[in-house]
């Protein structure tokens, strides 16, 4: 799959943003339950469409941090990712709405818009932004040194197979 020093694929990287986001998805809708109803089976809940939002935003994301990151501090990157995270979350969320399809609804609180983003997630997104902003750049070192080949195991001796036949 790869040469020395080979770094990651874009489908590779899009994987992990999306296997990081769906278990971020599922642990903050546990804890969420925890906390609103003290329900210590911490059962959560994603869409499979997390799956694909999460892993395309991280693709976004990353060209983002790279464009921004000797440009821009810390904070001044948060706020920006945040508003990516507001656009994204809300043009997604209203083509899946139109097929039915949104995962979320924020109707229920009060600083929402259309019931697609809510102003009240602006210090979570804050946050979450710059946490992933932390998974983009360790998966970006993350680096392939050598094609991964099955080792040969030597074929079972008589004594072995005569072991194996006892048990």
């Amino acid at each position: 799959m790869g040469n020395a020093g080979e770094p990651l694929s874009p489908l590779c990287r899009w994987y992990i943003y999306a296997l990081h986001g769906y278990l971020a998805e599922i642990g903050f809708t546990a804890t969420c339950n925890l906390l609103a109803h003290w329900d210590w089976r911490l059962l959560g809940v994603a869409s499979v469409w997390v799956l694909f939002i999460y892993g395309t935003f991280g693709m976004i994301l990353e060209h983002l941090y790279l464009r921004l990151r000797c440009r821009c501090n810390l904070v001044v990157r948060g706020f920006l990712y945040t508003l990516c995270i507001y656009a994204w979350e809300f043009c997604i969320g209203y083509i899946l709405r139109c097929f039915n399809a949104c995962p979320w609804d924020y109707s229920g609180y009060r600083h929402n818009f259309m019931g697609l983003i809510t102003l009240e997630y602006c210090p979570l997104w804050f946050v979450g932004s710059l946490l992933l902003e932390r998974v983009v750049v360790h998966t970006l070192r993350l680096r392939l040194d050598e094609t991964w080949e099955p080792k040969e195991y030597p074929s079972p001796n008589s004594e072995q197979k005569r072991l194996w036949k006892e048990e």
